[in-house]
């Protein structure tokens, strides 16, 4: 199953270079920017997106004879993290060129020995620029659903992953083929992305490309209270008067369909933990 967008690689990349400030700017400043899990009422968003990452590192059972790759790494705030928190090796690529410069940025303020486990590099995810079977763990957040092909995308993570390797990754899905406008313009278009992928369906993709599925959930619930708590930030930005305001209440209506796809069954979030 090949899945295409009418939306390229340039296309994404344009995107993330000329939104990343305003990202950072109520999501974290740090750069940190993907969705939360959530364990209490009274958890902030970025409470639960840390809990998100250390979810996932422990559940990949990272340590510090670990060689990861990060693949859509952002801004670096994770890696930086998981390098310090666990001592691995790890590098992270991104097709957003400002994104790399700020993660080296970022990098430049870490001890040595951080600097020492830590790359970055602008690359793509359907041409990975790693040799067979490097790492022993590929870590992927909310990534995947932009790759204008994600079977080559897949494939190329299959090929530089060692055998007996963890790959864990989290992505959205599209629980109905069928979507309204609204969620296609405030959603799927907003975000320039398409997918295929069910929750099921991605897991049986995973399988036929070769993984064994270790553990999978259904996370649309996190994603939805993502959204609910980063609508509260923007309203409080709102009052500062910031030169982002009318984008902010851009965002806020945009993150409100969001909301609703995940009602509707039109939007999904899934987290998968495969081994080579």
């Amino acid at each position: 199953m090949k899945m295409t967008s009418k939306f390229s690689e340039e296309d994404i990349e344009k995107f993330y270079d000329a939104e990343d400030e305003i990202y950072r700017s109520f999501w974290d400043e740090k750069g940190s920017l993907h969705w939360g899990y959530f364990g209490t009422k009274k958890e902030t968003y970025l409470d639960a997106s840390s809990n998100l990452t250390n979810i996932i590192a422990k559940k990949a059972r990272i340590n510090s004879y670990s060689n990861v790759l990060d693949v859509g790494c952002g801004n670096g705030a994770v890696d930086i993290y998981l390098a310090k928190k666990f001592g691995c090796k790890i590098i992270g690529i991104d097709l957003s060129g400002v994104r790399i410069s700020n993660a080296l940025k970022n990098l430049e303020n870490e001890p040595i020995k951080i600097k020492d486990k830590t790359r970055f590099k602008k690359a793509s995810a359907t041409n990975l620029p790693f040799k067979d079977e490097e790492f022993s763990h590929i870590f992927i957040q909310a990534t995947i659903y932009h790759v204008h092909d994600k079977i080559k995308a897949l494939k190329e993570i299959y090929r530089v992953l060692k055998d007996g390797g963890i790959f864990v990754i989290d992505d959205l899905t599209k629980p109905k083929k069928e979507i309204s406008r609204e969620s296609q313009k405030y959603v799927y278009d907003r975000l320039l992305y398409n997918t295929d992928f069910s929750f099921e369906s991605y897991k049986e993709t995973l399988k036929d490309l070769g993984f064994t599925i270790h553990y999978s959930e259904d996370i649309s619930h996190h994603l939805k209270r993502s959204y609910e708590e980063l609508i509260k930030i923007l309203k409080e930005k709102i009052k500062e008067r910031t030169s982002f305001e009318e984008k902010y209440k851009k965002l806020i209506i945009s993150y409100e369909f969001m909301i609703k796809a995940v009602d509707k069954k039109e939007l999904g979030w899934g987290l998968f933990l495969c081994k080579k």
